[in-house]
């Protein structure tokens, strides 16, 4: 995979900050070009790369709806954040979204010193149907087995296709409605078999062993937060560490931002990531 544009952004960018360098730049993707936006402290060089996945339910987001995350993540770890603007459907449906951020994965071990990062040491990151997509690849990374994935943290992840886990949207107060993820799941995910394939439905998969540690943030008023609750339960049986957390105040686009969930996701990629961050002068 090659580089087909990058871009520096400006100190007078909304993007730019005192701590962070940001950059922008496209690769090849699997039906079309992916953008990224890089996100590290200045100075840093040899970090693990953290991929982003905006959320949007698989047919919009942006970049832009990334940012807060992966800002975060970039100043309170020692990180190379890569946000992924992954294929949206129903132009580009399954597997478009999950083999770009495998491509993503590929280029930025390829990559390297060159964008500051260590492309062996990678850790996960998404929300709503980002968090499908980072758990997706969580599963082609173990299954293929030259991708290295250390960690994964999910917020409000879209796991069932199925919607047999959702909680009553007469006593949630959602954001989210079950008809809006039943027409999200439709257009990412066309075809009937689809549903059930392991990659886009893992609470149907009976191979959860060999997953990496996993935090999975959930919100009170968010009719997913039973499926994500139910999939955190099957991986810890299936012997993969976990931990999930309900946060009652947030709700299913608010657990995206939320200082709490971040935070606490922070302190969960601490405990994976071992501090070989090296600093140039």
């Amino acid at each position: 995979m090659r580089t087909t544009h990058s871009r520096g952004l400006s100190a007078g960018s909304p993007w730019a900050t005192s701590s962070l360098e940001v950059n922008e730049l496209q690769i090849a993707g699997y039906e079309s070009n992916i953008r990224l936006r890089l996100y590290r402290r200045a100075g840093l060089r040899s970090l693990p790369v953290m991929l982003y996945f905006h959320g949007g339910a698989f047919v919009g987001g942006s970049l832009d709806d990334a940012d807060i995350a992966a800002r975060h993540f970039a100043e309170h770890l020692s990180v190379l954040v890569i946000s992924v603007g992954y294929s949206l459907a129903p132009k580009h449906p399954f597997p478009a979204a999950l083999e770009d951020g495998y491509r993503t994965a590929r280029w930025a071990e390829g990559a390297g010193r060159a964008i500051g990062g260590d492309g062996k040491r990678v850790l996960l990151a998404g929300h709503c149907a980002g968090g499908h997509v980072a758990n997706g690849l969580a599963f082609v990374a173990r299954d293929r087995g030259d991708v290295r994935i250390a960690a994964q943290a999910l917020f409000s992840p879209m796991l069932d296709p199925s919607m047999t886990c959702l909680a009553d949207e007469r006593v949630v107060d959602s954001d989210i409605s079950p008809r809006q993820c039943l027409a999200s799941y439709r257009a990412y995910l066309p075809q009937a078999s689809q549903r059930m394939h392991p990659y886009a439905a893992p609470l149907e998969s009976s191979r959860l062993a060999g997953l990496p540690p996993s935090f999975i943030a959930t919100a009170r008023n968010d009719v997913l937060h039973v499926e994500a609750e139910t999939y955190a339960a099957r991986l810890i049986g299936a012997g993969v560490p976990t931990q999930v957390m309900r946060y009652p105040n947030a709700t299913h686009e608010r657990i995206a931002y939320d200082p709490q969930a971040l935070q606490d996701a922070v302190r969960f990629f601490e405990c994976h990531l071992e501090p070989r961050a090296v600093t140039v002068g």
